[in-house]
């Protein structure tokens, strides 16, 4: 007689990323913050009405990953932020006139936006 196996289903996660985006990983992660834990409808009309740059990025990484959820057929009520994650990316540097023949460094920095979605 075959024995059954009670398999506990893992919850599915459905990640967007947005790499090589061009805002200083210092700007994002306070927006990232904000969305980190919550029901993915209350992080977007939150994200819709922040002020800050960043909040666009991430934005289109969260609908992306929420579309990603829509295509495997997930509840679209259940869904939350299971993780927000801001690497740094590569920095681009680049140099400024300055006064008496001088140059001062800018360094324009750029962020990995990582956004995973899953089920309650």
């Amino acid at each position: 007689m075959a024995e059954t196996v009670d398999r506990k289903e893992s919850p599915s996660v459905w990640v967007a990323k947005h790499c090589f985006a061009r805002i200083a990983p210092r700007k994002a992660r306070l927006v990232m913050a904000l969305i980190r834990g919550r029901r993915c409808s209350d992080a977007l009309t939150l994200l819709q009405f922040s002020p800050q740059r960043a909040a666009v990025f991430i934005g289109k990484t969260l609908k992306s990953a929420m579309a990603n959820a829509n295509e495997a057929e997930a509840e679209m009520g259940r869904l939350f932020v299971s993780e927000a994650r801001v690497d740094g990316g590569p920095i681009m540097k680049r140099w400024r006139p300055k006064d008496r023949g001088r140059a001062h460094p800018i360094q324009k920095k750029m962020s990995h936006l990582i956004v995973k979605v899953s089920e309650r």
